[in-house]
């Protein structure tokens, strides 16, 4: 497996001053109540605004490969689902925000077939065809290839009683994502069949219309393989 090295970015998540270097994708609603970062969507999703109730907020740091990211997740409502997006990137290797790139507004179309190349980990999904058998899912983009699943152990938010610490390791060709240490998948990338191994860039947090999520505690580290 992995072993954490050298802390390369901390971030509390806890007052408005800490999100000053991210960039927000769509519209949404960021408090912190209790000192810890709550997104929820701005409007109603069965508006007119329909799937662009979604977005994306993005740490505008760029991070190398071989990376543990770490922190703390609690959900507050059964709907919607959470993302997190890693080695985000131009798909001619352009930072995420070049002005190369077409402008992103939360739809998620405009990233899996966008023009960005990507790995993205959804985690809690509790929208209505997803709740009969709930998996923890991860794509790769361009495109919209599912590469592998896990069960999903998160129980409804009216049972949550301290937040669930999310990790996720990108080293190389393995992607490794756990909840409360608990490995729910291990994918390995040949590089190939799903195109080029993604070895860089940035990462964010994505939520679908419904959910109001809590996140707090965020930390990159370097990785080893052990």
């Amino acid at each position: 497996m992995f072993q954490k090295n050298e802390l390369l970015y901390e971030n509390p998540l806890s007052k408005p001053e800490d999100i000053e270097s991210f960039r927000l994708e769509g519209d949404a609603c960021i408090t912190f109540p209790r000192g810890i970062m709550r997104l929820e969507q701005a409007y109603e999703r069965d508006l007119d605004k329909g799937l662009h109730a979604n977005f994306v907020l993005w740490c505008e740091q760029d991070f190398s490969d071989n990376i543990c990211i770490t922190y703390n997740f609690r959900p507050l409502t059964d709907a919607g689902l959470a993302m997190v997006w890693v080695s985000a990137r131009g798909r001619n290797g352009q930072d995420l925000f070049s002005s190369e790139l077409r402008a992103r507004a939360g739809d998620y179309s405009e990233y899996h077939h966008g023009d960005i190349n990507a790995l993205h980990a959804s985690y809690y999904r509790r929208n209505p065809s997803e709740t009969g058998f709930r998996t923890c899912n991860l794509r790769k983009s361009y495109g919209f290839d599912l590469v592998c699943q896990g069960g999903d152990p998160l129980p409804d938010a009216r049972y949550v009683e301290k937040p669930f610490r999310i990790c996720v390791v990108k080293a190389g060709a393995d992607f490794v994502f756990s909840i409360n240490d608990v490995v729910l998948f291990h994918w390995v990338d040949d590089g190939q069949q799903y195109g080029p191994i993604l070895d860089g860039g940035k990462i964010g947090f994505r939520q679908m219309a419904g959910l109001i999520g809590e996140y707090s505690n965020l930390q990159v580290h370097l990785v080893r393989a052990t």
